[in-house]
């Protein structure tokens, strides 16, 4: 199931993509009208601990719209909505796991580390699909981007056993970690060149988990002006999902709804000699196998 949020008519709401159509199903308002459910979410994050049931839920609601009358009246056109992140704003910071490829590791001037790499990015970075966001020229001449697969955690825990880890996965999407390189040296560490408004781009969905049975064999693109920048494969990461969860719950407990970026392929814009850094009017492009393609547009 592709889930995604957004806005409708200045309500925020959330749905299931409708199956052969550019459309989304809006669960809260077939649960209000036509009350399948005794209860339902009222919030996409506070559905997510409830895993397969959640789920279920969703595709009742779905089922009934599509079995009532008026079966258009509860759904939305692509073209009708304003995308929202899935995740409009996590629990607490993103978790982004830093030089987990190791040519990226390289092309960075670096060796693999030995030792899990761990940052954070503010919630109030998070951006929507098809946004258009600031490229911070009053801040950065050297913002880069980072196309990632990130994986939003349902089943909170605390020192998650690596065999229990995929149990506390929710669904996969997309990530663009956006870095002002200059600024993470500057103050030699990466949360400030790592939180610029608008630089943590995420969806267009949350895929379920049960569509991506294998998390780490999934190809990642990422093009800028469909120039292709980085070609990588998630079977190429360090440190597996499990790894991540793992090792992350370890030190600070998750939450349902919080997201970990698990790192980028080669091919940043820092990687190149010259640079290729991002500017205004550029676009960038980042498509990840069995999710879709998260486009965002720097002004």
């Amino acid at each position: 199931m592709k889930l995604l949020s957004f806005r409708y008519e200045g309500k925020e709401a959330f749905g299931p993509k409708v199956k052969k159509e550019e459309a989304v199903w809006d669960v809260l308002k077939i649960q209000e009208e036509l009350e399948v459910l005794p209860s339902f979410p009222a919030q996409l994050i506070e559905g997510l601990s409830q895993g397969v049931e959640f789920v279920e839920q969703i595709r009742k609601l779905s089922d009934a719209a599509a079995q009532s009358e008026t079966p258009d009246e509860y759904k939305h056109s692509f073209s009708d909505i304003e995308w929202l992140a899935p995740i409009p704003r996590t629990p607490k910071n993103v978790i982004c796991v830093g030089k987990n490829y190791a040519e990226h590791a390289r092309e960075m001037g670096a060796e693999a580390p030995v030792d899990l790499v761990v940052f954070t990015k503010s919630p109030a970075a998070i951006a929507a699909d098809e946004e258009t966001v600031p490229v911070h020229s009053e801040l950065t001449d050297a913002y880069d981007y980072e196309g990632e697969l990130a994986v939003v955690i349902g089943k909170g825990g605390s020192a998650i056993p690596k065999q229990m880890a995929y149990d506390h996965v929710f669904g996969y999407t997309i990530a663009n970690d956006m870095t002002a390189r200059d600024l993470q040296s500057k103050h030699q560490q990466f949360f400030l060149g790592k939180s610029l408004m608008k630089s943590c781009p995420m969806g267009p969905y949350i895929v379920t988990k049960d569509e991506i049975p294998e998390s780490q064999n999934l190809s990642i693109v990422t093009k800028v002006n469909e120039e292709i920048r980085q070609n990588g494969n998630t079977g190429d990461m360090i440190r597996r999902v499990d790894d991540l969860i793992s090792e992350i719950s370890k030190y600070t407990p998750l939450e349902p709804g919080d997201v970990i970026l698990t790192g980028t392929p080669a091919g940043v814009g820092k990687g190149f000699n010259p640079p290729k850094f991002l500017k205004a009017g550029d676009t960038v492009k980042i498509s990840i196998e069995s999710i879709g393609t998260l486009v965002t547009h720097l002004s």
